[in-house]
């Protein structure tokens, strides 16, 4: 008894020695990149088959995914054919891919999920609710998720009973082979298409000239007379990179903020809850001849919208279409968050196609240094060109954010396994 009294007192003294250490140490975050081990692996999407001028913008359910308790540390994608090989946008178009989580009954008959999990908002339902997303600038674009930090995957705590996490993803894809008007083709301009009702068959507005209702899966573009053009088979290869979930790894939650939210109060007796509409895409129209000769040509659109929990941000990226001149994500005084400047291409290879947006800048800021507090009012704007009409465009803005800073987030996971041992030895 007197021996086993001794070992405990100096678990004790040690464990006490240990947690003052923890608590007077400013930073723990240099020696995490030590422990964690990066894993990582390729996947092919299931085959779209497009010929020139047609779509494909289909949902995959039970999307090839790692398994197990994870941190995703990044997710970068592209279409290739069928040898591997990688396709330029000016043949097949990457109008968007996103992957999103979802939860499916583990007795459920068929391919429809049990309920989606969508990211942190703030749009309404499940739009804009992708955990990954990008499009044309995907291959120029990085998605690394900046050490200690890590987007939690696979967390059985997370899962309701019964129910198992599966992975899903929407890819459009638009083949512009031998098309009459290639730009007009990606921007889904309806009379290209020759569109002029939506898939449930209720006529389209006269204002609607151009988006994502005329571009729907299988829709065809106009092909110029006399060309002539095979079906090929095209994929979405993709390559997720990984550590297995410790107490190191920071979690990170993602939000995506749309220039067309039009946010207003609740109706409830409070109206402390916003409502988000986000309309997704929205149009560009021309400047005046006056503007063009001042070379003034820039559409501005703005949104204001109030975040009601914050954080540290560690990660900022926007996604905007041809046209597009960049993207600034604004604080409530009005300090820039981050910018996210697209870059053109001027070649031919894929990678680098002329006029296409083949990268967007992205924003790594030094832990703890950009601050969101919470139920700060963001302001995002989104800036295009308007020297000719664009339809269909997108102004959206992802941000990482981590509740915690990665000294913090040690402190409190060393704590909550420390403390009850403690507790134990006090209660003997």
């Amino acid at each position: 008894m007197q021996m086993k009294m001794g070992f405990e007192f100096q678990a004790l003294v040690f464990s006490l020695a240990l947690l003052v250490l923890v608590l007077a140490t400013p930073c723990l975050g240099s020696f995490v990149k030590s422990e964690n081990k990066i894993k990582s692996a390729v996947f092919l999407s299931p085959k779209m088959e497009l010929g020139p001028g047609s779509v494909s913008n289909k949902v995959y359910f039970d999307f090839e995914f790692p398994k197990g308790h994870i941190a995703i540390k990044s997710f970068d994608a592209e279409v290739v054919d069928e040898a591997g090989n990688p396709v330029p946008l000016h043949e097949t178009y990457l109008h968007h891919w996103v992957v999103m989580k979802y939860h499916k009954h583990k007795k459920g008959t068929g391919e429809k999920p049990g309920y989606g999990v969508r990211n942190h908002g703030l749009c309404q339902g499940q739009v804009l609710g992708q955990i990954f997303g990008l499009g044309s600038e995907t291959r120029g674009t990085s998605t690394r998720v900046p050490d200690p930090f890590g987007i939690e995957s696979g967390n059985p705590e997370d899962v309701s009973e019964g129910y198992e996490e599966k992975w899903m993803a929407n890819i459009h894809a638009i083949d512009t082979r031998g098309v009459e008007d290639k730009k007009g083709c990606t921007e889904c301009r309806c009379n290209l298409y020759n569109i002029t009702k939506d898939e449930r068959g209720k006529p389209l507005s006269p204002d609607y000239i151009g988006g994502l209702l005329c571009c729907s899966d299988s829709a065809q573009c106009t092909v110029r007379e006399g060309f002539k053009g095979t079906k090929r088979s095209v994929y979405l290869k993709y390559t997720v990179k990984w550590i297995d979930w410790d107490n190191f790894v920071v979690p990170v939650k993602i939000y995506i903020f749309d220039v067309t939210d039009t946010v207003k109060k609740s109706d409830n007796s409070k109206g402390t809850n916003p409502v988000h509409h986000c309309q997704i895409e929205y149009q560009v129209d021309p400047c005046s001849t006056g503007h063009k000769d001042r070379n003034g040509c820039v559409q501005v659109n703005k949104a204001h919208i109030p975040l009601p929990n914050g954080g540290y941000v560690v990660y900022g990226v926007a996604h905007q279409h041809s046209g597009g001149k960049g993207s600034t994500l604004y604080g409530q005084n009005g300090r820039a968050i981050c910018s996210s400047i697209p870059t053109y291409g001027n070649g031919t290879k894929a990678g680098n196609e002329a006029d296409y947006i083949v990268g967007m800048s992205t924003c790594y800021p030094k832990p703890g240094s950009v601050k969101i507090a919470d139920g700060e009012t963001l302001t995002l704007v989104s800036n295009y060109s308007s020297n000719k009409q664009h339809t269909g465009v997108m102004g959206l803005f992802y941000i990482l954010v981590a509740e915690q800073l990665p000294q913090q987030n040690f402190r409190n996971s060393f704590l909550s396994s420390v403390v009850p041992y403690i507790r134990r030895i006090f209660y003997l």
